[in-house]
């Protein structure tokens, strides 16, 4: 079915528009504290330092929440405009969506949404041409749909499933197991996990994982979180009586990744102690135990991510001599540096991922930030590229050594998502499942330009929008970034972004410095002292926009989450006259303290530490929080986060928007808008999200001047 014509698109617009400056608001007082640091002899204050406690723990922050979300929430009810445009996203989130199948035990597992459903069900089929049943329906777990089904594994026989429920958003998972032939759930309970895997032995009879310590009562939502431990846990036992496989109480900052090889005779442990793609190594031998684990590599100067083992010879990804990547052999018998293999050379593209299906490599790259897929035999021999559907995103591709099917997802920017089989011995893709949404993908384009940044760097800008759009200099246009932690942005379908461009705006997203799309030197020019590159990459596409005649000023908005929330809240302190509006969410706005809370000690690889003298100097520069000036006219913002996330505390948005509402002139809304029993975004109902984008786009329709 087609979108709604132009004229039925801007009917939408054009009930009842009322200007912003015609909206008066009180916003609620927020008192303030005598706090100040001394930073390496230079003192910041810190007058909203008490709006870091939690709000379940602290009722005067609890009051300032209530008493924001009504100022907020009574601003975004009464622009008409918000009930049409919930309406629409409903009508577009309304269809069956398909995650990638899994096999386990000779069946079938995947993932459904029938369109509006708060969770997706977990269902399994014997073959793909059977009827699938329901396995799991987290649906059924808690009224308001805000308890998940975070991740499932399977056992290698297919008896059993361990699976992750993730309740409120928190990012602690508590983890279950359900006999699958007798649909009986076990009496396993698994607590304190979280940023770990659940990797079960060949045996099928227990897995590997890792725990925290029980944090003190109050504190499981801002504690710091350190002192990581690998277990063994055997099915149908207490977790008291778990195995301790390895810790490092002399290294409370490091955490682990977790594989079995697929012959079960290693275990590989990799070693992380902050974000950067930076491990060491440390290998068990299974069939051994007599023996201690020992470190393979002993130093977090390189990558090396587990790909899969041919008896004692282990295939790592790595970056070491290769920013791009490449395969690399080490062979247990002959563990020297000088004795390793290159089995896939570096090339000009990223690698991105590689798994082993059916004794082939495949291989995801990306170039300039597109997918692209290759098929090597297990000497390095290259074999054939993948034919995908088009110019997207794609992903999946996990499988078994001895097996050659696996499967995978492709989708773009105006393309649903589609799930693929592929067989690794003929080349072949077939296509399974293509998602019904309610619009005609020929009614959209997309263009990659490349602008120059400040420095002169080439950056690449992906540009969305309806075919019918005319460069006038003033459609609405959303700029969307990140550009951190080696995170690439790639084209994904969104709903959210659909619905945007049929109400005629453009959708624009760069590629900016500090993410993953071009390797590790990329990564590293957007980073500590050189973070300034990202916010400088993002503004001049924000002026390249303006100068190619897509938008104004008044009519470009900005939106980013978590580290993208940075991102906004940098831009929209350094060049407030440049954005109509900003849409920071869940973003880390107080740089001076963010390694204080939960995960935030792990940024410290990218952003740095207010500890070190440098470092600060560089931080203060930038930060969000401290760069607010009184007497500023900032663009019309709304702060979005939640109450339950403990990846970035609320505390961040919290401080922010007061300090914001405090030096704000104008009549423009600097608003936040705080989710209840809701976190960092994973696991957040469907309901809750179509009503969190609806307001966004209904701010925008408002402060963009849409319906003019």
């Amino acid at each position: 079915m087609q979108v709604p014509g132009r004229s039925l698109v801007a009917g939408w617009l054009l009930c009842g528009f009322v200007g912003a400056e015609d909206v008066l608001l009180n916003y609620p007082e927020t008192r303030t504290v005598r706090q100040v640091d001394d930073f390496h002899g230079t003192e910041v204050a810190d007058p909203y330092r008490w709006l870091e406690e939690d709000i379940r723990e602290n009722e005067d922050v609890a009051a300032w929440v209530k008493a924001q979300n009504e100022v907020t929430f009574g601003y975004l009810e009464q622009i008409s405009e918000r009930e049409a445009i919930k309406n629409r996203l409903t009508q577009l989130w309304n269809h069956e969506r398909f995650s990638v199948p899994t096999r386990a035990g000779g069946q079938y597992y995947f993932f459904r949404n029938d369109g509006l459903q708060n969770q997706s069900v977990l269902y399994v089929q014997q073959t793909l041409a059977d009827e699938p049943v329901v396995l799991i329906d987290p649906n059924s777990w808690s009224d308001d749909g805000t308890v998940a089904l975070a991740r499932v594994e399977f056992s290698d026989d297919g008896r059993y499933v361990a699976y992750g429920i993730q309740d409120g958003g928190s990012d602690w998972r508590t983890w279950k197991v359900l006999d699958i032939k007798t649909r009986q759930l076990m009496p396993d309970e698994l607590k304190w996990v979280k940023f770990s895997e659940i990797v079960w032995t060949p045996d099928s009879r227990g897995f590997f994982y890792a725990r925290y310590n029980a944090p003190q009562e109050g504190d499981e939502f801002q504690s710091l979180n350190l002192n990581q431990k690998v277990y063994y846990h055997r099915v149908g036992t207490s977790q008291t009586e778990d195995r301790l496989v390895y810790e490092r109480p002399d290294h409370p900052d490091w955490g682990f990744g977790i594989s079995v090889s697929e012959d079960g005779h290693y275990l590989i442990l990799t070693v992380w102690k902050g974000t950067d793609d930076r491990y060491r190594v440390i290998v068990d031998d299974l069939t051994k135990p007599e023996q201690t684990p020992h470190e393979l590599i002993d130093n977090f100067d390189y990558e090396y991510t587990f790909v899969g083992n041919d008896e004692t010879l282990l295939y790592f990804q790595s970056n070491r001599d290769a920013p791009r990547r490449r395969v690399i052999g080490i062979d247990l018998q002959c563990p020297q540096v000088d004795s390793w293999r290159e089995i896939i050379a570096e090339t000009d593209n990223t690698l991105t991922g590689v798994d082993i299906v059916g004794g082939h490599f495949l291989a995801t790259y990306l170039q300039d930030a597109k997918t692209q897929v290759q098929q090597y035999s297990l000497e390095g021999k290259y074999v054939r590229d993948v034919t995908l559907p088009g110019i997207g995103t794609a992903s999946g591709f996990s499988g078994d050594d001895d097996h050659p099917e696996t499967f995978y997802s492709f989708s773009s920017f105006a393309t649903p998502p589609s799930t693929y089989r592929y067989d690794a011995d003929t080349g072949e893709s077939t296509l399974l499942r293509q998602a019904d949404v309610d619009f005609d993908p020929g009614d959209y384009k997309t263009s990659q330009v490349f602008y120059k940044s400040k420095d002169g760097t080439q950056i690449p800008l992906f540009i969305t929008q309806r075919r019918d759009v005319e460069l006038n200099g003033s459609n609405p246009v959303l700029l969307y970034g990140y550009g951190g932690f080696n995170i690439a942005l790639t084209p994904r379908f969104r709903v959210s972004h659909l619905a945007w461009m049929e109400m005629g705006g453009v959708f624009a997203m760069p590629n900016l410095r500090g993410g993953g799309e071009y390797g590790e030197s990329w990564h590293k020019a957007g980073t500590k002292l050189q973070k300034q590159n990202v916010f400088d990459d993002f503004i001049a596409a924000a002026e390249w926009l303006i100068d190619n005649h897509y938008t104004t000023s008044s009519r470009l908005a900005i939106q980013g989450g978590s580290n993208g929330g940075l991102l906004v809240g940098a831009c929209m302190t350094q060049r407030p006259e440049l954005f109509g509006a900003c849409l920071p969410a869940v973003g880390v706005m107080d740089m001076l303290r963010f390694h204080q809370f939960t995960a935030g000690r792990l940024w410290v690889d990218d952003y740095g530490s207010a500890e070190d003298p440098e470092e600060f100097r560089a931080l203060l520069a930038y930060s969000p929080l401290q760069n607010l000036k009184p007497g500023v006219s900032y663009p019309a913002t709304l702060v979005t986060t939640a109450d339950r996330d403990d990846r970035v505390v609320p505390g961040h948005s919290f401080k922010f928007s007061a300090m914001l509402q405090e030096c704000h002139v104008g009549n423009s809304p600097v608003l936040i808008r705080i989710e209840t029993r809701a976190g960092h975004g994973a696991g957040k109902p469907t309901a809750k999200v179509i009503e969190e984008v609806a307001d966004q786009w209904a701010f925008l329709v408002r402060n963009l001047q849409m319906s003019e």
